[in-house]
């Protein structure tokens, strides 16, 4: 036998009306009524025609998380496999459709706009990994489809959940300095990405907090690839560097079999600090790192995504999560004290 909202109705003790009201996500009922519908839909089965339901509500209960042509390395990362977990996680709690969306070339990215948007087939996007002044978010704005990004864009247009980059890159200079480093280099991310330009800015404010600067001879920058930590570091050895603040554990992973290949040792010859707290294999479980919940700033977008479906006159807003510095064994003092180079060294070499 099909069930009808009617039914439901009666098995609750409800109205039809309300029983809609709750399939539909209506905020305005009784968390009691709430549970009390939802368990009869959990004890019948009952599953509503979403056609009908698309109708009702001019919604289609999907939303769309789309992932950049730039990430060529998305299957070998975990930092987006953790992020797609928690996405849908929060999908699957809020009885959300999630349809991820990828691509291999630019062209396939500007397909997006007749094909997703126009048609109509999602209520909204969250969108992740974007360069500053990527033109598919500009098109997508002039849609007026509900967006919310995954890190901070280059525009105030956007809602987003990012995390304190920043704090998390000066916590990394201040551990480093005070463990008595002083020709400390930086194996950047990218800085046309927004994640990267703050990773980079909150190292160097946080040597100057400390009394240093960063040497230009020890700034490199990757992609967010392991070949690029490797590449990095392999430039970064002749300057001898005593210690690394390496912006993403991906890239860690690459700089630290360099390093291996060159017989050095970690944290003795160089201390090693990360940033994400996501690498697979030997490296998570002594790389000093920062932790950033990537799982949890998925599901907060869905959380904000859904509000924005909800009431689209909503002011844009941000979320910046917080993050933690977690201290293991690749970062440890110095063997012998840093001799001190020249004045472009990280200590300033003022006298004091």
């Amino acid at each position: 036998m099909t069930l009808t909202l009617e039914d439901i109705g009666r098995m609750a003790g409800v109205s039809r009306s309300t029983v809609s009201r709750v399939i539909n996500g209506d905020d305005n009922v009784r968390p009691e009524v709430r549970e009390r519908v939802h368990e009869v839909v959990r004890r019948t089965g009952y599953a509503p025609n979403a056609a009908a339901r698309s109708l009702a509500s001019s919604r289609t209960g999907v939303i769309g998380l789309v992932i950049p042509s730039r990430v060529h390395d998305l299957f070998e990362d975990p930092y987006f496999a953790r992020l797609i977990q928690g996405i849908s996680t929060a999908s699957n709690a809020a009885r959300i459709t999630l349809s991820l969306f990828l691509f291999q070339s630019e062209q396939e990215e500007r397909d997006l706009y007749p094909r997703v948007v126009e048609s109509g087939i999602v209520d909204g996007l969250i969108i992740t990994a974007t360069r500053m002044g990527d033109p598919l978010l500009a098109h997508l704005l002039d849609s007026g489809m509900p967006l919310v990004m995954v890190g901070r864009p280059d525009t105030d247009q956007v809602s987003y959940v990012d995390v304190d980059n920043i704090g998390g890159a000066r916590a990394v200079a201040s551990h480093l300095w005070g463990l008595g480093h002083r020709r400390i280099a930086l194996l950047a991310a990218p800085s046309n990405t927004t994640a990267g330009l703050d990773r980079s800015h909150g190292f160097v404010d946080g040597l100057a907090d400390a009394g240093g600067v960063l040497d230009p001879a020890l700034r490199v920058e990757g992609d967010f690839s392991e070949v690029s930590g490797y590449r990095g570091m392999q430039q970064l050895l002749p300057h001898r560097p005593d210690a690394v603040f390496v912006a993403s554990d991906t890239m860690a992973r690459g700089a630290l079999r360099a390093l291996r290949e060159q017989g050095l040792d970690v944290p003795a010859d160089m201390a090693v600090v990360g940033f994400d707290d996501i690498s697979g294999g030997m490296a998570e479980t002594w790389l000093t790192t920062v932790r950033q919940p990537v799982a949890d700033s998925g599901g907060h977008a869905v959380q904000l995504l859904n509000e924005l479906i909800r009431n689209k006159d909503v002011a844009t807003r941000s979320e910046i999560m917080p993050v933690e510095l977690i201290v293991r064994a690749s970062s440890a003092p110095p063997r012998r004290p840093s001799v001190r180079h020249d004045s472009t060294s990280n200590d300033r070499n003022d006298g004091r």
